[in-house]
């Protein structure tokens, strides 16, 4: 115990930024960090008891009558190695430390409170006493027996060293007397248990790192000779006192110490008091800054009231620790107090070693230990001895402090806040990343194996509100094509200008879009880029966006409803321009029509889900289907897959051979077939806007028309288009958004095949044509594919 306390007084001081909880914080991140940090305060807490318990035993030990209530008297009659032990022995009543520890431990509380400058200059007046002590203690030792000393004091003996080599464990009543009926059995792993606090000065220097001069050399120099002193010590002390006495006087004489002390066992008694009270007056300020310094860095907010600003004194900390420190006083029982530190303090050594372990095996580029003497496997090696350790001495405190950890850690996970410390595990994320996108290599996904990864084109077309960065429905949609979740959307926005004029401003609306997207709980990443122009922008994304097999496939923006509205040139060539960009590019677009009424995450839609499918897709449009099935919103509705005929003879057909494939991607569906004859006449819902287009058109047809005549350079201009062509694409749109009217005007969402734009069509024209499909359908997705399969037959 000496020994432990001399550790204590020349390396441990105060816990003035944290110790070990920044380690393992810094290092495995914020989440480990608090939980280990917390139970790494109540260890500290705890041990305050510990050593109050301590020096209120040797208190009435030392002075008997000083107690209260009446002594426990325990009569040994057993048999051991050594012989027949047959003795009655009197210790102090549990009331009695109780008491007394309750009314110290409010006392040491008050010096607490006078602050940390005050401790120091009284830490010398409990470090001499310990020294002074241990040098009495050796004194004796070799000076024993002396006069008037027991016969079982043998003096350093051979035949007594040899007596007591061999093991006889004790039973023990609840004071820690041994007693045949006790109901404390004693092992090897359960005396570990109560031994390990001694030797948990282990991270006093990391403990006082911000008061040490030079903290790199300090750190691993002092704690090193700290412990090879103390174990040194330890052994020393341990094998003198196994060839002093016999196994019966070391049994029951507690305090063997004090007995064989010279010149008097007054001076014993003094200084271990002395220095428990010492060690516990640490503890009840150690622990209170690491619980300030855990709630200074704001993660959990439910500590914030233990926050204490630089320089001033953590009261409320203080308060809250002594709270405990009197709640295990209270139990009163020195033994078992001293499990729930070792598990506490194995804990945070195990975290200690892990982070080591983390930091060197990944060994990043910012790892430059300064003390080279060190390897990953041995830090591995560590963290699994303390956990077996743990587990060796008790399973069940090592249960109860692994689910007292990882509730910490699960509460944290949930209710902390954010915080990015550059720990470890984001290193090792950021290595797994790399890994796994060089073994995906440049060849395609195999489509069992495919994952949509939209790029979310978040211009809008029109207006939002301020520090709105992207349409609210849009990161609804995304989430509409995951899978509980899992996958990954881009969500990209583009700024018109210079890039070296606009690199702040596209920094500041990055960070707007990606807090957007992490209130909208959607997973994803937010880029913005700079460009000349949303043409050009759109180009340079498309080409460039992403890594490897993880770039975007998929396409998302919204239909530009308000083309007219705004500037009929520019949102017209843009928006056909991002599609054939697509097309070259390989990949596939996604444009949803009736953005604004897209129904919330627990809006409960009802109806069907009604695919037309007119062009083959690679199954796109029926994956897109089903993902929206998954969804809560969705989950009510059910699929119908339309598919277009070009005569009445080939409907069964045609309708067997989709039932079949369906069948075959285990799809549930209904499959209607409709024909479409192109030469019939329009349907009255959509004949007004088929008339309106085509007016429209043809006066811009003339318009062309008369330009081409009038331009002298008409050899090179751009060709007129075939205005029976644009007839026949009008009509074509006009009957088949007859047919969706027909069939789908309830559906919750109907899904359609986008049309190319044509080639030598006007933008203008595409838009008409568009603008013709989606006539009166509330809900509409339009969708492209791209030139491989993401459905398959094999699971």
């Amino acid at each position: 115990m000496f020994a432990k306390h001399i550790g204590n007084h020349l390396l441990y001081s105060f816990l003035m930024g944290g110790g070990p909880y920044y380690l393992i914080g810094r290092a495995l991140g914020p989440e480990v960090g608090v939980s280990i940090g917390l139970c790494f305060f109540l260890g500290n807490a705890v041990a305050g008891s510990m050593y109050v318990l301590g020096a209120v035993e040797t208190f009435l030990d030392a002075v008997p009558g000083a107690g209260i209530f009446k002594e426990s008297a325990t009569s040994i009659n057993a048999t051991s190695p050594a012989g027949r032990i047959e003795e009655t022995i009197l210790s102090p009543s549990l009331h009695d430390l109780q008491v007394y520890g309750v009314v110290v431990t409010i006392l040491l509380c008050f010096i607490v409170f006078g602050g940390v400058k005050i401790i120091n200059r009284v830490a010398p007046a409990f470090l001499i006493p310990v020294l002074f002590s241990l040098f009495c203690i050796f004194i004796g030792i070799f000076a024993a027996p002396r006069h008037g000393a027991t016969p079982d004091i043998t003096g350093l003996s051979f035949s007594t060293f040899k007596d007591n080599w061999s093991p006889g464990y004790n039973r023990t009543n609840a004071a820690g007397i041994p007693d045949p009926n006790g109901k404390n059995d004693w092992n090897f792993n359960a005396l570990v248990g109560l031994f390990f606090p001694a030797v948990t000065g282990i991270m006093a220097g990391s403990n006082r790192s911000a008061s040490l001069k030079d903290t790199q050399r300090s750190i691993p120099v002092g704690t090193l000779a700290a412990t090879l002193t103390t174990t040194a010590l330890y052994l020393v002390s341990v094998l003198l006192f196994g060839a002093l006495a016999k196994r019966t006087e070391l049994l029951t004489n507690r305090l063997l110490t004090a007995t064989v002390a010279w010149p008097v066992p007054a001076i014993i008694y003094v200084g271990i008091i002395l220095s428990t009270l010492g060690a516990a007056l640490q503890s009840m300020t150690g622990a209170p800054r690491l619980l300030a310094a855990i709630a200074n860095d704001d993660i959990l907010p439910v500590l914030k009231y233990f926050r204490a600003a630089d320089g001033n004194e953590p009261h409320l900390a203080t308060l809250f620790t002594a709270f405990i420190c009197i709640s295990c006083v209270v139990i009163g029982n020195l033994d078992l107090i001293t499990p729930t530190i070792t598990m506490f303090f194995l804990l945070c050594y195990a975290g200690v070693n892990l982070s080591c372990f983390l930091l060197d095996l990944l060994d990043a580029p910012s790892w430059r230990p300064r003390w080279k003497f060190h390897h990953w496997s041995l830090s591995l090696l560590g963290a699994s001895l303390c956990v077996l350790i743990m587990f060796l001495i008790s399973w069940s405190f090592t249960v109860v402090s692994l689910a007292l950890a990882s509730l910490i850690y699960y509460y944290v996970s949930i209710q902390g806040k954010a915080g990015d410390w550059g720990d470890g595990f984001k290193s090792a994320y950021f290595q797994l990343a790399l890994r796994s996108l060089r073994s995906m290599g440049a060849n395609q996904v195999h489509p069992k194996n495919w994952y949509p990864i939209p790029l979310i084109f978040c211009r809008p077309w029109g207006k939002l509100p301020e520090n709105v960065p992207c349409h609210p429905k849009l990161a609804d949609f995304a989430n509409c094509m995951k899978k509980k979740g899992r996958g990954m959307s881009i969500f990209v926005s583009i700024l018109d200008g210079d890039y070296c004029d606009k690199a702040e401003e596209a920094k500041v609306a990055c960070r707007q879009l990606s807090a957007y997207i992490d209130y909208k709980k959607c997973e994803g990443v937010a880029e913005i880029i700079v460009a000349r122009s949303m043409t050009e922008g759109f180009r340079g994304i498309v080409q460039t966006m992403g890594l490897g097999n993880l770039k975007p496939n998929i396409v998302v923006m919204r239909y530009p409803e308000i083309w007219r509205e705004e500037n009929l040139r520019e949102i017209p060539e843009t928006f056909v321009s991002i599609i054939n960009d697509c097309i070259v590019a390989n990949k596939a677009v996604v444009i949803v029509k009736g953005l604004d009424e897209w129904p919330g995450e627990y809006q409960k839609q009802y109806g069907t889900i009604d695919l037309y499918w007119i062009v083959r897709d690679g199954g796109l449009m029926l994956l897109l289907s089903q993902l929206l099935l998954t969804k809560e919103s969705f989950e009510s509705c059910k699929i119908q897959v339309f598919c277009i005929a070009e005569e009445d003879v080939e409907a069964e057909e045609l309708k067997a051979d989709v039932k079949k494939f369906l069948y075959d991607l285990r799809m549930q569906a209904e499959v209607i077939v409709v024909t479409m004859n192109v030469e019939g006449g329009p349907q009255d819902d959509s004949l007004e806007a088929f008339s309106g287009a085509q007016r429209r058109i043809a006066a811009r047809i003339a318009e062309m028309k008369a330009k081409k005549e009038h331009d002298s350079s008409s050899s090179s201009s751009t060709p007129l288009v075939n205005e029976q062509q644009v007839n026949k694409f009008l009509y074509t749109t006009l009957k088949l958004n007859s047919v969706i009217l027909r069939y789908s005007r309830m559906a919750s969402v109907v899904l359609i095949s986008l049309p190319p734009p044509p080639l030598n069509h006007p933008s203008y024209f595409y838009m008409e044509y568009m603008d013709l499909l989606v006539e009166n359908v509330p809900r509409l997705l339009m969708v492209r594919g791209y030139r491989r399969d993401v459905v398959t037959l094999f699971t």
